[in-house]
């Protein structure tokens, strides 16, 4: 049930919203001055507050600026000394909305219910935006992790374009996720392009979208991934497997800003920040006529390479303890822990799928264990295929 705060100097107004209100079915608390508003809502959480403007000790404006700083639970003004000037500065400083006195019953049940509605969306938004930045949490204490971390930083908050280099597993994407997010780019999309998995005759398409008709499948236009990405970031993973037709379409997009779509005539201004990833040497590419020099020249601004996990050795016991108690939370499990001995064994291993692979043995192990996980249970589950 929602709580709303009522402010208000006068006992009868007050009276009449609090039975107004709680016919509607919120609970209702009341507040005679701003003060004991501000004291009640430093104790208790409000989904919102209705605030007088014109009160005794404290004025309603000031009691607002006073209620913004101590949380984002949304403040409706009402008034009836008011005018279009103090509607305008309260909305100005942060009020969700302004009612004149004698209240428009609908209307400020409207604004309620709508202001109710949008603060729940904020913060279901910013829960997501946890979940999701937990989910993309770069783990590990080691050195080239902690330089990575340093170098994202210092790239992160300009418009530079990346090339991020690493073996199959090592979380290429999880760098380029980190640079997008603590970028100035953060509110606008993310788009990630697999190369790899999109067929030559069809990447033109999937990058720069098509018109109707512009081949056979095409029944309606399509906008393609540098138009999705505008304002945000475009991730071109495995690059390296881009044939050299759509290379230089990206190159032309790289130099000018500008994409044209499959069948198209006209140009379409883009306003893109591209990161790229492979798992090949592009140097070698380059030598053997697969990639274009003067692309990997456009894309390696910044060059990010990731380790291996077996690089990074003294985060393994890290990473496992962050994954078991991942899994065993999803999996509504107690959590299962880790005798020392098990993780100096899982040290041992040599970890070919890095650290994807990694994570798929923690998922095994905790299918397949009790409450701790042994040195024996390493040997007997963490790599199978080498028993055979």
């Amino acid at each position: 049930m929602a709580k709303i705060l009522v402010i208000d100097d006068e006992k009868s107004i007050r009276s009449t919203l609090r039975e107004i209100l709680e016919y509607e079915g919120y609970q209702i608390e009341e507040a005679p001055d701003g003060p004991a508003a501000l004291e009640m809502a430093a104790n208790e959480k409000y989904s919102l507050v209705l605030c007088d403007i014109k009160m005794p000790l404290m004025d309603g404006i000031e009691v607002l600026d006073k209620l913004l700083v101590m949380s984002d639970t949304p403040v409706v003004m009402i008034s009836g000394h008011g005018n279009i000037e103090t509607a305008v500065d309260a909305i100005k400083r942060g009020a969700y909305d302004y009612i004149a006195k004698p209240l428009d019953l609908n209307r400020l049940l409207i604004t309620i219910r709508n202001a109710i509605e949008k603060s729940n969306l904020v913060k279901e938004t910013r829960v997501l935006k946890r979940k999701v930045s937990k989910t993309y949490e770069m783990i590990g204490e080691s050195e080239p992790i902690n330089q990575i971390r340093s170098m994202i930083e210092r790239v992160a908050p300009t418009d530079a374009r990346v090339l991020i280099t690493g073996n199959n597993g090592t979380g290429k994407e999880l760098v380029a996720r980190w640079l997008h997010e603590l970028s100035n780019r953060a509110e606008g999309p993310f788009v990630e392009v697999n190369c790899a998995a999109i067929p030559g005759e069809l990447i033109e398409s999937v990058l720069f979208g098509h018109e109707k008709g512009s081949f056979t499948s095409a029944i309606k236009q399509r906008k393609g991934d540098f138009e999705q990405a505008n304002g945000g970031t475009i991730f071109l993973d495995e690059i390296g497997d881009m044939s050299l037709a759509a290379q230089a379409k990206v190159l032309r997009a790289l130099q000018e800003n500008k994409i044209m779509r499959v069948g198209g005539e006209k140009d379409i201004p883009v306003d893109v920040r591209v990161i790229a990833a492979t798992n090949k040497n592009i140097v070698e590419e380059i030598e053997k006529r697969n990639f274009r020099e003067d692309l990997y020249h456009r894309l390696s601004v910044i060059l990010i390479h990731v380790p291996t996990l077996n690089e990074r050795e003294e985060d393994i016991p890290i990473l496992a303890k962050h994954f078991i108690a991942e899994i065993c939370e999803i999996q509504g499990k107690p959590l299962i822990i880790f005798e020392d001995e098990a993780l100096d064994a899982l040290k041992k291993i040599n970890w070919t799928g890095n650290i994807r692979e990694l994570r798929n043995v923690v998922e095994r192990l905790a299918i397949l264990c009790d409450t701790v996980i042994t040195a024996a249970d390493i040997d007997l589950y963490a790599r199978p295929l080498s028993k055979n």
